[in-house]
């Protein structure tokens, strides 16, 4: 009699597992046949164009130095409309762009929703009125040299403003500018005295920008001092190299990174950008004894769909990567378009409940205004009190009751 009732059960949960399947086979992966023949073909294309070689490609130098950063480059290896060509050549003249040409390789060109061409492409809607510069309040928060300070025992060096790809819905887009640069000799001397006279401070975050760009032997000087603050715990750095540029990630960074024992906070926001190339970034990380985290960004069109997040978490989870925080939107000026409810989030939040893994399941947060720090958002909540008890709701919204004569 249990054993039918079992089996029933898990005929239950087999129709709501091969439904959840149907749906995250929409979504597209790094992995398809159909995402490496995309990939395979640009990248002939650009090689040919650059007269370049399969060793080149794979030169972290050689990509940053040929970053499609132009429409005219664009319109090259894209059949561009003439409308497309005026508004990508218009907002390039208040926004800078650059696309490392391994992550434009990726651009589904006959796809105007693709996640890959939406977060690297510039588009005429971020010329609409609306949001802020600095939502975060950075620059009331910077108490010394180039940090940024929003917790009691934590806080950020931004060590330049360099990324190998500026993603569309960059939170500090205002300090990307006309050019690369990374933070002074002075600004770091600055900053790490404030770490080493303040001793609440156990964590710190190394970001940009994104702080893999500086070379080995600056990370190496940074990661030197702050080891040798006795109260400085744990080393973080912030980064988007695997999705756009994977090549930056060598045994000899790696090597460098576990020497310091420093954690990778990463950003994939969509499947399609876990390719094999990434995942050969993500093993030699790993296989260092390195922890990487990814800090997903919820985005209008890119992923907010709750299949398309599911898959993606478990993707990363497959990959050994572990989601860590899932971010609304922040109200950036020029990023109108990204945006979501609340209550989207929400949604995906709920869905995750249940039919994931837990190891699968990121933070939903949303970044409240001023500095003032991250707020977890979560679905209606699972438990209520009542007279005698509480009233529990399970994933599939069915529900029980715990007395408390029951404790």
């Amino acid at each position: 009699m249990n054993r039918k009732k079992s089996l029933i059960r898990s005929n239950e949960l087999d129709e709501i597992a091969i439904e959840d399947m149907k749906h995250k086979s929409k979504v597209r992966l790094g992995f398809s046949d159909f995402s490496i023949n995309l990939y395979e073909n640009t990248k002939d294309k650009i090689l040919t164009e650059l007269n370049a070689t399969e060793e080149d490609w794979i030169n972290p130098k050689w990509q940053l130095k040929n970053r499609i950063s132009s429409v005219d480059e664009i319109s090259k290896y894209a059949d561009l409309t003439q409308e497309e060509y005026e508004d990508i050549d218009k907002v390039s003249e208040e926004y800078r762009f650059a696309i490392t040409p391994y992550y434009f390789a990726l651009t589904d060109f006959n796809n105007p929703d693709c996640p890959i061409r939406l977060q690297s492409f510039p588009d005429i809607r971020e010329l609409e009125e609306g949001g802020q510069l600095d939502p975060m309040n950075e620059g009331q928060s910077n108490p010394s040299g180039r940090i940024t300070r929003r917790y009691p025992n934590k806080l950020i060096i931004n060590v330049t403003n360099a990324c190998p790809m500026y993603c569309r819905h960059c939170q500090r887009r205002r300090l990307i500018g006309n050019h690369d640069q990374n933070i002074s000799k002075e600004g770091i001397d600055e900053s790490i005295e404030f770490i080493e006279n303040n001793n609440t401070i156990r964590e710190v975050l190394v970001t940009g920008g994104d702080a893999l760009l500086l070379s080995n032997n600056q990370l190496e000087k940074i990661f030197y001092r702050l080891s040798q603050i006795s109260h400085v715990e744990v080393i973080r750095i912030g980064t988007r190299v695997l999705p756009t540029l994977p090549f930056r990630i060598d045994d000899e960074l790696a090597i460098l990174l576990r020497k310091y024992k420093v954690n990778v906070s990463t950003q994939f926001n969509h499947a399609c950008e876990i390719t094999p190339e990434a995942v050969r970034a993500i093993d030699m990380l790993v296989d260092h004894g390195i922890l990487v985290r990814n800090q997903m960004v919820l985005l209008h069109n890119v992923n907010d769909d709750k299949y398309c997040i599911q898959k993606t978490n478990e993707e990363l989870q497959k990959y050994r990567v572990i989601p860590y925080y899932l971010f609304h939107p922040k109200e950036v000026k020029g990023t109108k378009h990204f945006q979501v409810g609340i209550d989207k989030g929400l949604e995906i939040m709920k869905h995750l409940e249940g039919r994931t893994s837990g190891m699968c399941k990121p933070t939903y947060v949303y970044n409240s205004p001023c500095g003032l720090g991250k707020i977890p958002l979560v679905p209606i909540q699972n438990i209520e009190h009542e007279k005698d008890g509480y009233k529990f709701t399970t994933w599939e919204n069915k529900t029980f009751i715990k007395n408390f004569r029951d404790d």
